[in-house]
């Protein structure tokens, strides 16, 4: 198999540019376009024409809009055609992998998983390689990239620096499932995969400052600023995990006191449930028996929340952000602590600072996936693919 060459490498930054906006924003009518990109009107017409005729935007009809030109033809927003290319994202766990097919914005279009059962590089690379042939479907859907998201270190898009869930170190996964697939490939850590899909197309969208905390295996933070994604070489290393939120509580796997991860993480909140009960519960279990108002799940449960508060609020003491996205496999602590988390918020924020902006996510491991698409998406866009 081969990758589709990408039409959006045939553009001039500026053509690129203006087409990012109506990918990302559209779609958009010319005057809003201009007034976003600051162009003059003749500016924006010599720019959108040849993005018109490759194809890369088209003019739709806006039905709410019944204003009408001088010529008589009324005014027809430019946007981006989605099916215009495919792309494929894959979220690889310690136990399986979950792959999507998307189109340009990231809108899942097919779905596929396979269960992992050896970690070996070669054994992996094949499992990939078959999996992005089956969700390209049986009638294959032609594909520009494919983006891999996994929790670790990745570097320079191509490399597995450290991912303790496979026991790889330093491994290159980019460059291994290229030679498989004949597809440009793309790695990401997948909490940072999650914030570019977020930033581009989902809770984020709208907004150039937003923060996402995940609480599963562990307690993740991601941060956009300025309409950049914070990223350094420690990311993938969870540190906010480690974050002290109790000096009394409970100490994390390593030896960390009252932590976010030792508060948080659903293992974490199933041992502390088990213990109390006398018996051995799974963390929705916990989290049931909460809802139905048993007082020592309800207690687990409540200290949680309340523990997730504090965090938020200092998360969003520090970064200021416009907006939180709440998310992960165990984020329905969230949906069930919510009025004991809201106010743990307020208690721990200053009274006259405003109302946090909370959305909830609900966890899906496709979610994940499609992070993986969305970053392939945009180093095809932006043409840095590796």
């Amino acid at each position: 198999m081969s990758a589709v060459p990408s039409r959006w490498s045939e553009l001039s930054p500026s053509g690129r540019r203006v087409a990012l906006e109506v990918l990302v924003h559209g779609p958009l009518a010319r005057t809003e376009l201009a007034q976003r990109l600051d162009l003059s009107t003749p500016s924006l017409t010599r720019l959108t024409r040849p993005l018109i005729d490759l194809g890369v935007l088209h003019e739709v009809d806006d039905p709410g809009d019944q204003a009408v030109r001088p010529g008589g033809r009324p005014p027809q927003p430019l946007d981006v055609d989605p099916g215009l290319e495919h792309f494929i994202g894959v979220k690889l766990t310690g136990s399986h992998a979950y792959a999507v097919l998307t189109d340009l914005r990231a809108q899942i279009v097919r779905t596929a998983q396979s269960q992992v059962d050896d970690h070996r590089p070669e054994a992996v690379v094949a499992l990939l390689a078959r999996l992005v042939d089956e969700v390209r479907g049986e009638r294959p859907a032609l594909v520009s990239a494919v983006g891999i998201g996994l929790g670790g270190i990745v570097n320079d898009g191509l490399r597995v620096g450290r991912a303790p869930f496979l026991g790889w170190r330093d491994v290159p996964l980019g460059d291994l499932l290229r030679t498989a697939t004949g597809l440009p490939v793309v790695l990401a850590n997948d909490l940072d995969a999650l914030m570019e899909a977020e930033h581009w197309f989902g809770a984020g969208r709208d907004v150039s400052d937003f923060v996402a905390l995940t609480i599963g295996a562990a307690v993740g933070c991601g941060l956009v600023v300025h309409d950049r994604l914070v990223h350094s070489v420690d990311s993938g290393l969870g540190l906010l995990g480690h974050f002290p939120l109790d000096p009394l509580g409970p100490a994390c796997p390593d030896g960390h006191r009252g932590c976010a991860n030792a508060l948080l993480s659903m293992d974490s909140i199933q041992a502390q449930a088990s213990l109390a009960v006398g018996r051995a519960l799974s963390y929705d279990e916990v989290l049931d028996l909460a809802l139905a108002a048993d007082p020592i799940a309800d207690q687990v449960v409540g200290n949680a929340a309340r523990a997730f508060g504090v965090l938020v609020a200092d998360v969003v003491n520090i970064a200021q952000p416009q907006r939180v996205v709440l998310t992960g496999e165990g984020i329905r602590l969230a949906e069930v602590g919510w009025d004991r988390l809201v106010a743990s918020i307020r208690a721990h924020r200053n009274p006259e600072a405003g109302e946090v902006d909370l959305h909830l996510v609900k966890d899906d491991p496709m979610l994940w996936a499609r992070g993986a698409a969305a970053v392939a998406i945009q180093r095809t866009v932006l043409d840095t693919l590796p």
